[in-house]
């Protein structure tokens, strides 16, 4: 009897999660990608592994860009979104171009925040 790969049975369960996904579930995923790929990238800083800190940087960005191109612009708060977005956007090109930890540390925070509330709107929607 052959044992399956546990890695293709990950890649499985995460191609199944994001299938299954409401659009709101995918945006919580989307936010949870930025955090993670943010501090995996200030590792690589740390450990001056220079290739791998641009890679998690530019994942992050695309992340960004995501969200930014998913904006419904005829609600306010897309607008402010968008300018966030923008923001952070432009950060991630300044560290990226300067390998600098501390404007990841700067821009965590923002994304955290917005994750956070992201997560606390879906919970109040589910009890309506």
């Amino acid at each position: 009897m052959m044992l399956q790969n546990p890695y293709k049975q990950m890649n499985q369960y995460k191609e199944n999660k994001v299938l299954m996904a409401s659009s709101q579930e995918l945006t919580l995923m989307l936010y949870d990608g930025v955090i993670k790929f943010i501090n995996q990238a200030m590792i690589f800083i740390d450990e001056k592994n220079i290739q791998k800190s641009h890679d998690s940087i530019i994942r992050t960005s695309d992340i960004i860009i995501e969200l930014n191109s998913t904006l419904d612009m005829k609600y306010e708060v897309s607008k402010g979104l968008r300018s966030l977005y923008d923001f952070i956007l432009q950060r991630l090109v300044d560290a990226n171009l300067k390998k600098d930890k501390k404007i990841l540390e700067e821009i965590l925070p923002l994304v955290t925040e917005l994750r956070d509330t992201w997560k606390e709107a879906m919970n109040l929607a589910k009890t309506k």
